[in-house]
């Protein structure tokens, strides 16, 4: 492969996190998240509940919506993995998953702001998590096609970077000509486009249908400069790939420094994950912050993911991931202690005057941190799983690295889902975290920082 044609790949694999990105940020975190959560809420103290009851059952029920996507992948993701790792052929299951992207994607339009068809919303925004998340197994299992050992780190933290920078463009356009502010206006003092009927919110509904368009339109530059490499031509065997897949979790017991990482990272990125999906709704439920305010936070965070991933990228590949990874876990750490400790009335047990900023002030610095060290850490823990296969079994590989980080990616929201529901706060819900992040933290103690390739 000549250097034209492997930048022209290159370039068009961080088109896939430039074009995937906005699920995440759009919908799962700053904008749809916190406005289903608001429906839900407002559905909720309708049957009669109270304003902190209903908030806790709203977190539930998304809680619930997540758990099931995480089962769903945890369960899918290594047997179609090695079904692709069979033939060699990723391309396809790519297209598949982005179809599935798409469709729950522009669903979310049909979203009831009355609650009244809450759950068929949840099913459709489920549907196109469950794309996205495949999709991104198979295009993490082509890193190590771009680039030798020492330039991967490198090559992953520039793919976050773009995601990111994607995401915030997709944010700052949706805030700015689409969601509604209580005025009625978007962020830029106008009114939602199309003659979208700002008192209906179909500017925030549309939300769902403008990602999905963002999405086939950037996915263009991908399929025309990624292609398959080193496809064989056996055809996909559900037996064989149960087979070959049998043979690698076995194997785990002879490979330490895989098992530890893979067992670690299922606890830390359950608990990130926990983070991106609530931090949102935390804002929107606990500092009563409005969608825009929401969306503002939003920007913030993305900044600094796309500076911190493409920095941590560089630091990547001059110390390891590694070291990178431990860092951003601690920080991260820190950070959940923080939104725990504080509310709008009181920061850490010492009571705020009423009408105090501090809680936002110091939420949008978590919002930082959050963005920050979660990029690094997503960036850092997709290069060291690169150095823990091989590029004939780097699907399968990927497949088990998002099994761990699937199947029980059902843990955060549900272990969150029952603090919040036996507390009855939306703010301690998100305690369970710090215990996620500390496990994982605890097992990289037995991960070989160089990788441990199959013998």
């Amino acid at each position: 492969m000549n250097d034209t044609t492997m930048r022209k790949r290159i370039w068009g694999w961080y088109f896939f996190d430039w074009a995937s990105q906005p699920y995440n940020t759009l919908l799962l975190t700053f904008i749809y998240g916190p406005f289903f959560a608001a429906v839900a809420a407002s559905y909720f103290m309708g049957t009669g509940l109270s304003e902190v009851a209903a908030d806790a059952r709203a977190q539930s029920v998304w809680s619930l919506c997540l758990t099931l996507v995480g089962i769903a992948v945890g369960i899918g993701a290594p047997v179609v993995g090695a079904l692709a790792d069979t033939t060699g052929r990723r391309i396809p299951w790519v297209i598949f998953f982005s179809g599935l992207y798409v469709i729950g994607a522009s669903l979310l339009w049909f979203t009831d702001p009355a609650g009244g068809n809450m759950w068929l919303m949840l099913a459709a925004f489920g549907v196109g998590f469950i794309g996205a998340e495949f999709a991104l197994i198979f295009t993490n299992a082509q890193l190590p096609t771009l680039g030798s050992q020492e330039e991967i780190g490198k090559v992953s933290g520039t793919g976050f970077a773009f995601g990111y920078l994607g995401g915030l463009i997709a944010l700052v356009l949706a805030l700015g000509l689409l969601v509604e502010q209580e005025s009625g206006l978007t962020l830029f003092g106008v009114k939602p486009l199309f003659g979208l009927d700002a008192a209906a919110r179909e500017g925030t509904r549309f939300v769902g249908p403008f990602t999905a368009l963002w999405f086939a339109l950037f996915m263009v530059p991908y399929f025309m400069w990624v292609h398959d490499l080193g496809a064989t031509k056996l055809k996909a065997s559900f037996s064989g790939a149960m087979a070959s897949l049998k043979d690698s979790v076995t194997g785990l017991r002879h490979r330490r420094s895989m098992s530890a990482f893979l067992i670690g990272s299922m606890f830390y990125r359950d608990a990130l994950n926990g983070i991106y999906s609530f931090g949102g709704v935390y804002a929107k439920l606990v500092l009563n912050w409005s969608l825009t305010t929401v969306g503002i936070f939003g920007i913030v965070s993305i900044i600094a993911a796309a500076v911190f991933a493409w920095i941590g990228g560089r630091i990547d590949k001059r110390i390891g991931p590694k070291p990178v990874i431990i860092a951003t876990i601690v920080v991260l750490t820190g950070v959940c202690f923080i939104v725990v400790g504080m509310s709008r009335e009181q920061l850490f047990g010492m009571p705020l005057p009423e009408g105090s900023t501090l809680p936002d002030t110091v939420f949008f610095v978590c919002g930082v941190l959050i963005g920050g060290m979660g990029g690094m850490l997503q960036s850092s823990s997709r290069t060291l799983m690169t150095l823990h296969t091989t590029l004939e079994k780097s699907t399968q590989a990927f497949g088990l690295y998002g099994l761990t980080g699937r199947a029980t990616a059902f843990m955060a929201p549900a272990l969150i889902g029952i603090v919040t529901a036996a507390t009855g706060s939306a703010r301690l819900g998100v305690t369970p975290l710090i215990v996620l992040f500390l496990i994982g933290l605890i097992l990289l103690a037995w991960v070989n920082p160089r990788g441990e390739r199959e013998a």
